[in-house]
């Protein structure tokens, strides 16, 4: 699991929230439809789209009342690579809890449908998820200051009102400080985002000085 945490820890921001899911076609939808019994996956097999759901589901249900309140968040799913269990079939569940700022790991058996490890780290910032990209486009809108650019720009460059976060294109990537003096030095602990804009028309709208505290709920600026 560590090797897996380091790769995560140095992948882009695009990291898929599930990793290692099998994406089933149309076409392969129907045949299951129609009664053809799927392969049962060898351990060494990418986790498949069910297996995804069914171990986030077992990883997050100690953690439901926080994921509802939106302390912790649910960062993506990925197969455990466990050389010490190579018969099993195992998923690793990565959550965040802001309010204590920990980086939790779940290990999911998915054959005895618990968890049988977990590991909980501080000052470690796997990629942002999806989820956690259109939070802080949510918290960015809702900023007296910035929100109104936000939306001002995406009316000019798509000629119509912006109604949600789900109208920009985003792209996130952790933010960590160096050396700033303002309340951006939070973000040596918090979880905190440098948020990508992209607008109708394909341009990226100016956001290098704004930083998404995730962890506080907060807009900071960066002050150079």
């Amino acid at each position: 699991m560590g090797r897996r945490l380091v790769m995560l820890a140095l992948a882009g921001a695009g990291a898929a929230a599930v990793a290692g899911a099998v994406l089933f076609l149309p076409g392969e939808q129907g045949s299951q439809a129609a009664g053809v019994i799927p392969r049962t996956p060898a351990p060494e097999d990418p986790l498949t789209g069910q297996e995804v759901s069914r171990a986030a589901a077992i990883a997050s249900a100690g953690s439901r009342t926080h994921m509802a309140a939106g302390r912790v968040e649910l960062l993506y799913v990925e197969r455990d690579d466990d050389k010490d269990t190579p018969a099993r079939r195992r998923a690793d569940a990565y959550l965040y809890d802001y309010g204590s700022d920990r980086l939790i790991v779940r290990t999911v058996d998915l054959g005895r449908g618990r968890v049988v490890r977990e590991t909980v780290t501080r000052g470690v910032q796997p990629p942002p998820s999806k989820e956690e990209e259109a939070t802080a486009a949510e918290l960015l809108l809702t900023h007296r200051e910035y929100g109104k650019g936000v939306r001002e720009a995406f009316a000019r460059a798509g000629g119509r009102r912006l109604t949600s976060a789900a109208d920009l294109g985003l792209r996130g990537l952790i933010f960590t400080p160096s050396g700033e003096d303002g309340p951006a030095r939070r973000c040596d602990t918090h979880r905190c985002l440098r948020l990508f804009v992209r607008l109708p028309d394909g341009t990226w709208l100016d956001t290098s000085r704004i930083v998404v505290d995730l962890s506080a709920k907060k807009i900071h600026t960066l002050e150079w």
